[in-house]
């Protein structure tokens, strides 16, 4: 009796496991898109910016290139980037962590070695352009340049503005009369990624309002298609993406208004309210400042000096604690006050509507990236068992400059990317392993 039930034990055993569907991983295939050359449009994020610069790590873990690996088991071709030479390896000098204070706040340097600056060119009526050593390649697939706007794309003056920008090009500075569109395209290419948009708010926000200028709803939608147009002359595929919620990045969420007041209120328990220099109006043309209390709608930027808070500053009404009177208040360039917050995600949308409309109409893939890193700052991720989050250096996918991404953030973004072609086109491109990529290095 007891062999029979061993002898039906294992019999059922096997049949379960018999009956036990295989899972098979399909494929990688090109689906109806040709990647044998992949070209990337745009600027800092594309380049592979981080930490305040763009250095030869950041581009070597650029997004596109990280596209571009993966695309390479479905046909993908090279993938040909500028990157700067092992003896000018630091680029343009970026942020390093060194360190954390006895409060946990980061110590951070600047990298000032091994640059690849060659000095600046004045350029009348604009101002000092820092020069980079030249790229000198005859190929290059990655068109990411840091500070364009898509208003620059049309500019044939741009490559004597954007030192990053000149460096791609021949010829000398102050000489350069080529429209980025037109480089571009200027050789055949089957297949592109567009992410162009970004810096037309994030300068207007990155400056509290204060310095750039929000680009006009109509030219960007103008531009935008003109662009995707171009892109698209001899019926090529490719994918675009939508521009991020500039207000929900680390730069603006780091540190707050009510941080600030309780590391005051410490010291001084009568102290209410920490004031600001706020725009009085929510017009992109408005220029009315007035002082008032901030509040949790009040964002400050990543960079505001938290030390000088109640230090005394001279005033008409004398001397005063700096950020703690109305007549001493922190200054615009340091605030995204609520006005400017909402101003800045009106344009957002209506850049981000234009995007899908163009990419809809052209049947062109489209990253939500907008969506994405919402969802990312509102409940995290876990990818290939790392768990990641929007927070400025624990979170792993934002740099030390609070806007750009490390080569984490970089390899989530590109497959965000790849997962936009492979359901637009039918295509099967492997996504990345995130947890071969790093977050913020630590000292």
């Amino acid at each position: 009796m007891k062999n029979f039930k061993l002898y039906l034990y294992i019999l059922l055993l096997t049949g379960l496991y018999a009956c036990k569907p295989s899972v098979q991983t399909p494929a990688p295939s090109h689906g109806s898109a040709d990647f044998s050359r992949y070209i990337s449009v745009g600027n800092s994020l594309t380049a592979g910016y981080a930490d305040g610069g763009l250095y030869l790590e950041g581009q070597q873990n650029s997004y596109p290139s990280i596209i571009a690996k993966q695309m390479a088991s479905v046909g993908g071709g090279s993938f040909t980037q500028p990157l700067f030479a092992d003896a000018q390896a630091n680029g343009s000098g970026y942020l390093q962590l060194t360190g954390f204070t006895a409060t946990g706040s980061p110590i951070t340097a600047s990298v000032t070695t091994n640059l690849a600056v060659t000095g600046q060119t004045a350029i009348p009526g604009f101002g000092n352009v820092i020069t980079y050593a030249k790229y000198t390649g005859t190929d290059l697939n990655n068109y990411g340049v840091p500070g364009i706007k898509l208003l620059h794309v049309t500019l044939a003056s741009y490559g004597n503005l954007n030192g990053f920008y000149e460096r791609l090009l021949t010829g000398a500075e102050g000489t350069h009369n080529t429209a980025y569109l037109d480089f571009i395209t200027a050789k055949p290419f089957t297949f592109f990624s567009n992410w162009l948009g970004n810096n037309d708010a994030l300068g207007y926000a990155t400056s509290g309002g204060a310095g750039d200028l929000l680009t006009d709803k109509g030219t960007f939608a103008a531009l935008y298609s003109a662009v995707m147009t171009k892109l698209t002359a001899s019926g090529q595929k490719g994918v675009v993406a939508t521009i991020p919620d500039v207000t929900s990045i680390p730069y603006f969420n780091t540190v707050t208004v009510a941080a600030i007041l309780a590391g005051v209120q410490k010291a001084n328990p009568a102290v209410q309210a920490l004031f600001i220099n706020a725009k009085s109006d929510a017009t992109a043309a408005g220029t009315t400042y007035a002082a008032r209390p901030a509040t949790a709608n009040d964002l400050i930027v990543l960079t505001f000096p938290t030390a000088k808070i109640g230090t005394l500053v001279s005033t008409p009404a004398g001397m005063l604690p700096y950020g703690l009177t109305p007549y001493s208040p922190i200054e615009n360039q340091y605030v995204l006050d609520a006005n400017e917050v909402a101003l800045t995600k009106d344009y957002v949308i209506a850049y981000n509507n234009t995007i899908k409309s163009v990419a809809a109409s052209k049947n062109i893939a489209v990253n939500d990236m907008y969506t994405f890193l919402n969802n990312l700052k509102a409940h995290g991720l876990v990818v290939d068992g790392v768990s990641l989050s929007s927070a400025y250096i624990s979170g792993g996918i934002f740099s030390l400059d609070g806007v750009h991404l490390t080569p984490r953030g970089y390899s989530v973004v590109a497959n965000e990317f790849i997962k936009a072609i492979n359901t637009q086109y039918g295509s099967n491109i492997p996504l990345a392993n995130v947890a071969n990529y790093r977050g913020v290095k630590f000292p």
